[in-house]
């Protein structure tokens, strides 16, 4: 499990990290918005601990921002604002979670685990629609308008990442750790030549693209 820890205190980010990776925990440290983002986009993470004052920005524009663009990951919110309307304001805006600081480590270790374990444990939509696809999980098809689709197990796998994230810009390592479940030469084009199948079996002439490449990032389903 990888933890995200966007914190701009470098000995309270320190001391987060060492009790998460006591707990076999993955972590990486951002200690700004820029590097929060450039984190998020490089690697997926399972959960994220946020502070709202960082040196570059907010970090509840941070949280509205990656909730706008389908990240769907637990976000536990650990400010030294604690404010009942604070609180309210950052549940509202996407966080699962929300601890003043001071705050007792042990604590925050135990909430990061619970919120990861009610990620697990909460039941997963087995069919995914989007214009007119439809992605049923179980049965491993894709259909258009009724017709079923062919397409390879690792296709197959691709498209249901841009399901499970829809108008999200997924960069190639982020594809690349999901559907290729390691990490891969980035120089090469295979996940080009991909959505390139993708497009060829699944759109159609004169219809709007499905796919959006952005240079130098990923691609994009659209809606």
């Amino acid at each position: 499990m990888k933890i995200l820890i966007v914190e701009d205190e470098r000995k309270v980010a320190r001391f987060i990290a060492m009790a998460l990776i006591e707990q076999a925990y993955t972590v990486r440290i951002a200690a700004s918005c820029a590097e929060a983002r450039d984190a998020l986009a490089e690697s997926p993470c399972d959960a994220m601990v946020l502070d709202l004052g960082l040196p570059d920005g907010d970090g509840l524009t941070l949280l509205a921002e990656w909730r706008k663009t389908g990240f769907k990951e637990p976000v536990l919110i650990l400010s030294a604002r604690d404010a009942v309307e604070d609180r309210v304001r950052g549940l509202n805006l996407g966080a699962d979670d929300y601890m003043a600081k001071p705050f007792s480590v042990d604590e925050l270790v135990a909430r990061v685990r619970s919120l990861l374990r009610r990620q697990s444990g909460s039941s997963k939509t087995t069919v995914l629609n989007h214009r007119s696809l439809r992605l049923d999980l179980l049965g491993h098809t894709l259909e258009r308008n009724g017709e079923k689709l062919e397409l390879t197990a690792r296709e197959f796998a691709l498209i249901e990442l841009f399901f499970q994230n829809p108008g999200r810009v997924l960069t190639r390592t982020l594809i690349g750790e999901k559907v290729w479940e390691a990490s891969y030469d980035l120089e090469t084009n295979l996940i080009d030549v991909y959505i390139r199948r993708l497009r060829q079996k699944i759109e159609l002439p004169g219809e709007p693209p499905l796919f959006k490449t952005v240079r130098g990032t990923g691609y994009q389903l659209l809606p």
